[in-house]
């Protein structure tokens, strides 16, 4: 099988991948499917039919009342590993607009709303330069607004990652101002002005470079059943999970978990989950 796969063009493989992926999650699959996603010939979609069911013969049964390919009880994947997340995030992208309805391999999206998330505004320009400077191990002049001042001020940073805290993006980079590693938000750069060679090394943010491994189990005040389901939420077992993070995202982590503030603030129900070991909040890294 995989040496009958690596002879595969790329394209052929993907149009493989697409007919597994209707079966798996729609159910069906037929040539008209993959004309309309792949701009294929009607030639070319019974050809990549026929070569599904040459490497995977169980896999699919012609339904002639249906006048469709549908999924055969014996179906085992061959070319993808389905993934729920993966189809949630393009249900998701969908839905938001990130991603086009005909872009998406879903044939019938179901409903599906989200808690609104305020749009961050990040410039393009600003992003491209961020990458860029990231790229080429460069520093950038910005303009900053940071909440610590009233006014935007110049600085000069030399960014070497991009980071997301669950709401926000932002770089990580080294402030020459403050002879630092810190994060800087993307929406609030208002300008780029000028580059210039840097010698900073990412391997000296130790934040960046080190990970914490958060242990969180179900809050203790829980009943035995209410325990069983957050386990079940979070993919626990032996009562607990273990989540790794950079310890530059250790703060983010920590409030996006609801677990910055002390678990008694709240009531258990509502609280879910504890930190187990609130002692790596506070381990010295350095």
């Amino acid at each position: 099988m995989d040496n009958e796969r690596s002879e595969l063009r790329w394209g052929v493989e993907q149009r493989l991948e697409f007919i597994e992926f209707r079966l798996f999650w729609e159910g069906h699959v037929n040539r008209s499917d993959l004309m309309d996603q792949f701009g294929v010939s009607v030639n070319q979609a019974s050809t990549d039919l026929n070569r599904y069911i040459g490497f995977a013969p169980d896999n699919m049964v012609y339904d002639k009342s249906a006048r469709t390919y549908v999924r055969g009880p014996e179906f085992k994947p061959r070319f993808l590993k389905p993934d729920a997340s993966r189809y949630l995030a393009q249900l998701r992208s969908v839905a938001d607009g990130i991603l086009d309805r005909e872009d998406s391999w879903i044939a019938d999206l179901p409903p599906y709303a989200s808690a609104p998330t305020p749009v961050r505004g990040v410039n393009p320009v600003t992003l491209r330069s961020v990458v860029s400077a990231i790229r080429r191990s460069e520093a950038i002049e910005v303009k900053y607004q940071s909440l610590s001042s009233p006014e935007p001020r110049w600085r000069w940073i030399a960014p070497h990652a991009i980071g997301f805290d669950g709401f926000r993006w932002h770089t990580r980079a080294f402030c020459l101002t403050d002879e630092a590693f810190k994060d800087f938000l993307l929406s609030r750069m208002l300008e780029i002005r000028e580059c210039r060679e840097s010698d900073v090394s990412a391997m000296d943010d130790r934040d960046w470079n080190t990970e914490a491994t958060l242990e969180i189990g179900p809050h203790p005040a829980l009943s035995e059943t209410q325990a069983k389901v957050i386990a079940l939420d979070y993919g626990m077992r032996g009562g607990k999970v273990k989540i790794k993070v950079r310890r530059a995202l250790l703060y983010y982590a920590l409030r996006r978990l609801g677990l910055d503030t002390d678990p008694d603030a709240r009531k258990p129900q509502d609280q879910q989950i504890v930190l187990l070991n609130r002692e790596v909040i506070h381990e010295d890294h350095g």
